[in-house]
């Protein structure tokens, strides 16, 4: 018999009040007599906002997704916005993806919030999360709403929160808003909807989001250029179909193969194990038909478009995928080669990057007299700082995880405008006799040759989440002596804000809000990063190793990468 815990079933019992609907009620009823252990891991605590708002499996429960406590944190939202902007006509964007219920929970969401006096601006079909982002400011709202799960499997869905800026949520609005919603019971919320206040949106915003990225990724590549390149590009059942095809065909793209089978959107994702472009996998279709049409390049797109995964040719002429790190090394010296070439850079300009992305763009950014500030992992962050550096112009910035954002039209990862960016270097290289492959590697000859590596290691529930904290605990109380042969010289605990300098027995203050995140750096210049994720059940190790060697570089770091995974056995 599994066991309950007694705190578990006093959740369980208020769900069985007749302020929830009687098939909910039945169901829980079903789980309390049937699956005991599901009933444990649905109820035994809230779902929480992580890096990317609310994330989690859709069902029955306190710790799911569903109209209960998506309503409750809509309720708890309105109630705020109500206080931050008190006297003011409160207006709301919300977008939503393919996933399954996403129409239907978007919808719930208008209906509390126009229940509650805000204006409604609704998509009245699935679009890209950047448009989202782009329709708050556009439309001048307060607030702006986004229902996903991004790159996560079927059974997830989740509820981004936008803030005016365009932004998604940093403190202190993130904490003052749980607060608020932690104050409110499910009988708190108002699902009475105000149609009246509900506006459907579509054509005027995507004609002017596709305006604006076009302006921001086009960087004068010759119509010729463009007519040589070949493109296949696949939306891995997601909502980029409604959205990078046009900004490509209006860029003047002609030459773009879609996969076919992976354009409907659809949330059960048939043709893939994971709509992930980080993984290979679900690039495979794509990679099949770039050799069929003798592409020159493959950009796939997670679910709601804010990521993207990029395949290009090698020196033998195979297709090989970028990580993360490198697409965002060569997107970032594409665009300050252009602004320099351009006289833009004036020292006013900036560029950013996250604590466990690869270290080399801060020295591509300090070869061009470009400011580089470095942040938590979100973009979120990078927002904020747009935000908090009116002085400053905002070039472009990414993260490992395959996102990239160009401009500030957008304040959050953008694979529409990456998409075309992506492009826009592959036409130039290939015009030029040369490829995004050799540019990559002239980069890693200016400033040395960097490798990363993404160990993820999953581990789901209640249990699953008892052990990614067991780890942090262990990491902390008995840190690594060395990592992979190489002694470590420095911590960073960004906890507790701390920096210890092995060598020297002394710490610095770390400049950058604190967060479940612990950084090792070891004497060859090695950087492994551990950090649980915010939106998925996995903790992540985040490895960087760079050799200054000319010759058999890659196998010295591949050596250096193995070494350091094989340490790296957590179960």
């Amino acid at each position: 018999m599994i066991y309950v815990d007694p705190k578990t079933l006093e959740r369980v019992n208020k769900w069985l009040t007749p302020f929830f609907d009687q098939k909910t009620q039945q169901q829980i009823k079903d789980m309390i007599a049937n699956d005991p252990e599901g009933l444990e891991d649905s109820f035994y605590r809230d779902l929480e906002f992580g890096t990317g708002g609310m994330r989690g499996v859709m069902g029955l429960g306190d710790n799911r997704i569903n109209k209960y406590t998506l309503g409750k944190n809509t309720q708890g939202l309105s109630n705020y916005l109500k206080k931050q902007f008190p006297n003011k006509e409160i207006k709301v964007a919300i977008a939503y993806d393919c996933r399954h219920n996403s129409k239907e929970l978007a919808k719930l969401v208008a209906d509390v919030f126009s229940a509650n006096g805000i204006k409604v601006f609704l998509f009245s079909e699935l679009r890209p999360t950047p448009e989202l982002s782009f329709a708050v400011k556009k439309l001048a709202c307060q607030c702006g709403i986004v229902l996903t799960a991004s790159h996560n499997p079927p059974e997830y869905n989740g509820y981004k929160v936008y803030w005016e800026d365009g932004g998604q949520l940093v403190p202190p609005q993130d904490a003052e808003i749980i607060t608020e919603i932690n104050s409110l019971t499910y009988e708190n919320i108002n699902f009475q909807a105000n149609g009246n206040l509900i506006e459907s949106i579509d054509s005027e915003v995507d004609e002017a989001f596709a305006e604006a990225s076009v302006k921001n990724g086009s960087f004068n590549t010759s119509q010729e250029a463009k007519n040589n390149l070949k493109i296949v590009f696949t939306s891995l059942h997601g909502t980029s179909i409604t959205m990078v095809p046009k900004v490509l065909e209006t860029a003047g793209y002609k030459n773009v193969f879609i996969v076919n089978e992976q354009a409907q959107p659809d949330g059960d994702f048939p043709t893939v194990k994971s709509p992930n472009p980080e993984e290979p996998a679900a690039l495979q279709m794509a990679l099949k038909l770039a050799e069929k049409e003798q592409a020159d390049i493959v950009i796939g797109t997670d679910p709601d478009c804010d990521r993207l995964g990029i395949a290009i040719r090698d020196a033998n002429n195979k297709m090989v995928l970028l990580n993360g790190n490198q697409t965002m090394v060569v997107m970032t010296h594409f665009l300050l080669e252009n602004w320099k070439k351009l006289g833009k850079l004036n020292g006013k300009q900036f560029v950013a990057s996250t604590i466990v992305s690869t270290p080399m763009v801060q020295k591509v950014t300090e070869d061009f007299d470009v400011n580089y500030f470095e942040v938590l992992t979100g973009f979120k962050w990078i927002a904020k700082l747009i935000k908090d550096h009116p002085e400053l112009e905002f070039i472009g910035g990414g993260e490992e995880s395959f996102g990239y954002m160009v401009g500030d039209f957008v304040r959050d990862k953008d694979a529409v405008t990456s998409t075309l960016l992506a492009c826009e270097i592959a036409a130039q290289k290939k015009a030029a006799g040369s490829s995004i492959f050799q540019y990559l590697n002239e980069i890693y000859n200016t400033y040395g040759n960097y490798r990363e590596h993404l160990i993820s290691i999953v581990k789901k529930g209640k249990k699953g989440a008892s052990e990614i904290s067991g780890i942090m605990k262990t990491l902390r109380e008995n840190p690594f002596k060395e990592v992979g042969g190489s002694k470590v010289v420095k911590i960073d605990d960004y906890s507790i804000g701390k920096s210890k300098n092995i060598n020297e027995n002394n710490s610095s203050e770390l400049n950058i809000p604190k967060s479940n995140v612990l950084i090792f750096h070891t004497e060859d210049g090695s950087k492994i990063a551990v950090r649980p994720s915010g939106t998925e059940p996995k903790i992540k190790f985040y490895i960087s190793v760079n050799s200054s060697e000319k010759e058999n570089f890659e196998a010295i770091l591949q050596q250096k990468i193995e070494a350091i995974a094989s340490q790296l056995n957590f179960g």
